[in-house]
């Protein structure tokens, strides 16, 4: 029985006064509104309505129980309107997860110029470098850098793809030179970063060679933030790998060279996560919207400043 198509009947007739004018307003027929009483009384073992041939009246116990379902009935409207509304408008909280790099350099910006058209949208940002369970934990989109994804079952959006590069300070090459191949780097102190995405001993690299991987395995320095290892690099500590975001204000400044200005680590892809496509909420569909428009280019422009002002390479 479906009780709550048989209050909305029950209340119907209560308010029209009959059973045909119910029928009428539900679009159904009279048998089955008078159906659907029947039904809910059985339910109950209470008459709600008295009923003679001319006219239809409400009982002691229909009275108190039309009561209750005009506020049943009423929170349910209100319901599915809210989550209809969800469906149109954005608003509400918004769970994030993003990769720590990229969520400092990127994602946070994108935030408030998002909520510049998106006002009623609020966000619930977690930055840390893996890949989250989404359902688990209950994100709503989740932000990560990765060669490929693995077969989740969710949905995913590429929105860029991105790479690093191996810096070191002014001080360091002064003091130590300047590697010009990778094998070269076995000769200096590498700085490691500790990564999902970066492997600690392989680095892997892109040049006029094709792929050529270097084993670092040792390190004076490792660490787990690319905004940690930009610091170490700058000090003079060795070079190290860094993401094109993290390296590219202290190349601006000086405080970081690029060595080895023919290569590149492996490229990766960023991507936005999210559980599935079906009935998408309206903040998720324009927050991952809003991410695929406005990422690349801001990857794009990094690359261009890269190339365009040569940024204190050393070859």
């Amino acid at each position: 029985m479906d009780t709550l198509q048989n209050m909305r009947a029950f209340s119907c007739v209560a308010q029209a006064g009959s059973f045909t004018a119910a029928a009428v307003q539900l679009d159904t027929t009279t048998a089955n509104v008078s159906r659907a009483v029947s039904n809910l009384e059985a339910h109950l073992q209470t008459r709600l309505l008295n009923r003679t041939t001319r006219r239809i009246a409400l009982t002691e116990a229909g009275k108190r129980y039309l009561l209750r379902c005009e506020q049943i009935l009423g929170y349910v409207e209100e319901a599915e309107a809210e989550a209809s509304d969800a469906h149109a408008r954005p608003s509400g909280q918004l769970k994030v997860h993003s990769m720590s790099g990229v969520g400092q350099h990127y994602v946070i910006d994108a935030i408030a110029r998002y909520r510049r058209n998106h006002p009623d949208v609020a966000f619930d940002l977690t930055m840390s470098n893996r890949v989250p369970d989404l359902l688990e934990e209950g994100y709503d989109v989740s932000i990560v850098l990765a060669s490929e994804l693995p077969d989740s079952g969710f949905v995913s959006q590429r929105l860029g793809i991105t790479y690093s590069i191996v810096c070191a300070s002014p001080a360091y090459v002064k003091s130590f030179g300047v590697p010009v191949k990778p094998t070269d780097l076995l000769n200096h102190a590498c700085l490691r970063l500790v990564s999902p995405v970066f492997p600690l001993e392989k680095w892997l690299f892109d040049g006029p060679e094709g792929q050529e991987m270097v084993t670092i395995n040792s390190s004076p320095f490792l660490v787990n933030s690319a905004d940690a290892m930009k610091a170490a690099i700058s000090s003079g500590m060795g070079v190290g790998i860094l993401p094109i975001y993290s390296a590219i204000e202290g190349l601006r400044n000086g405080t970081l060279v690029r060595v080895l200005s023919d290569y590149r680590s492996q490229e990766l892809n960023l991507y936005a996560i999210y559980p599935s496509r079906q009935y998408l909420d309206a903040k998720i569909k324009t927050w991952v919207e809003y991410l695929r428009g406005s990422l690349p280019e801001i990857l794009a422009a990094h690359e261009a400043d890269l190339q365009k002002h040569a940024l204190k390479t050393i070859a």
